[in-house]
């Protein structure tokens, strides 16, 4: 039997990027040296969606929430999303309707902030049917070539 594979992500660098940046010639640049990959199932009946799932969801007008830190979301969104920080995501229940999909997402696959606002929500007994996890999240969606846009500056 052949020894095991050790498999060891480059060590976070001191000045970590958390999202992808724009080149002037069209290229992304990428940071993989942050975070601690997620699970791509987050928990039983929550789905978890692609990019093509994800267009398809807004060009239908469905809800979007960015988990991120509202930083995050000022300085740059997927278009169509309402920014709500996944440490505040009780306190605006309010703006979720449990009866409608709604996409979460963060900064991407080694994000914690759209798990951790699932958890929270799962915990309050918001339903795991009416939750869709775009897990790629901006990482993804900027890598891609996808459009971004300003969030609501506060």
């Amino acid at each position: 039997m052949p020894d095991a594979i050790k498999l060891k992500r480059r060590p976070r660098r001191e000045d970590a990027c958390m999202v992808p940046r724009r080149l002037d010639d069209g290229l992304v640049q990428v940071d993989p040296s942050w975070g601690t990959v997620q699970s791509i199932e987050l928990a039983p009946g929550v789905r978890t969606i692609g990019e093509l799932e994800l267009i398809h969801h807004i060009e239908h007008r469905g809800p979007l929430i960015d988990t991120r830190q509202p930083h995050f979301h000022r300085d740059a969104t997927i278009p169509g999303a309402h920014g709500i920080a996944h440490d505040r995501i009780l306190s605006h229940l309010d703006q979720l309707d449990p009866s409608v999909p709604t996409v979460f997402f963060c900064n991407g696959p080694q994000c914690a902030a759209t798990p951790d606002a699932v958890r929270t929500l799962l915990e309050a007994g918001y339903p795991a049917e009416a939750i869709l996890y775009y897990r790629g999240g901006m990482h993804d969606w900027i890598t891609l070539g996808y459009p971004t846009v300003p969030g609501p500056q506060a």
